[in-house]
């Protein structure tokens, strides 16, 4: 029905999206965004959670939104940005880098999700059987998705040197790759950054299969050690990386 007076009612105003900035890394070959600053401080689930929604930050990308960032991205942008995540994340708190599972024969990292995409697949025979399609690449397996497996004979918990932890099976796995040593992460616990070496814990043994979150600290400089950590769930704060999804897996949603 026409109107007589003539009022053209208003249209609602669009929604006014958070503000963020991001940050460009190489990952393997490829230019990829992450929000900067990184999601948190706060639990892990908290923070992934935060990542749902979408965020503002050019007339070229007005609507943009993250995801996880793999173990093996977090360490990219770790890498990369050594100087600026050391002094906001690592010297404070918690860099979470993403999902693992213990179970009683190794660590399993980055875990697929159930067949509904809610939650990682923490079943330990299901996780055996993505092992099939895995190579075997100096006694660790890798698979699609950064997925993988580092069997407990493969690295050494407590102290060691950077070398020493560069070499381990959990560091590859972590980094992610099949090389015999973990690039990025020598890089990173470096005599230079941690003249005290890096401490493993927390990757044990774990009679009933586990979901744990994978993270990065320096104690505060208490003993000039890079902390690798394998018990960041829960409610235990920290920051993670999110990675932007192309506008194109947005849609698809």
């Amino acid at each position: 029905m026409e109107n007589k007076y003539g009022i053209i009612k208003a249209h609602p105003r669009p929604k006014v999206l958070p503000e963020t900035g991001i940050l460009h890394f190489n990952h393997k070959g490829k230019t990829l965004m992450a929000r900067c600053p990184a999601f948190g401080p706060g639990s892990y689930i908290d923070n992934i959670g935060a990542m749902q929604q979408s965020f503002y930050h050019s007339p070229a990308l007005p609507q943009i939104s993250f995801r996880p960032a793999t173990t093996s991205e977090s360490i990219s942008i770790t890498h990369e940005h050594l100087t600026y995540v050391k002094k906001k994340i690592l010297d404070k708190r918690w860099l979470q880098l993403g999902y693992h599972v213990l179970t009683s024969e190794g660590v399993f990292v980055n875990p697929p999700k159930d067949a509904q995409e809610d939650s990682p697949i923490v079943d330990e025979n299901i996780l055996k059987s993505h092992l099939n399609a895995c190579k075997k690449s100096h006694g660790i397996y890798l698979g699609n998705n950064d997925f993988g497996f580092a069997p407990y004979d493969s690295f050494k918990r407590g102290v060691q040197e950077s070398g020493e932890f560069a070499e381990s099976g959990l560091a590859r796995l972590l980094e992610y790759t099949d090389r015999k040593i973990a690039l990025n992460l020598k890089k990173i616990s470096s005599k230079e950054n941690y003249p005290g070496g890096v401490r493993v814990s927390e990757f044990d043994a774990s009679i009933e299969p586990v979901l744990r979150v994978s993270a990065l600290d320096s104690n505060r400089g208490l003993d000039d050690r890079l902390y690798v950590d394998g018990y960041r769930g829960g409610s235990r704060g920290g920051d993670a990386f999110g990675v932007q999804v192309a506008p194109q897996a947005r849609a698809e949603k």
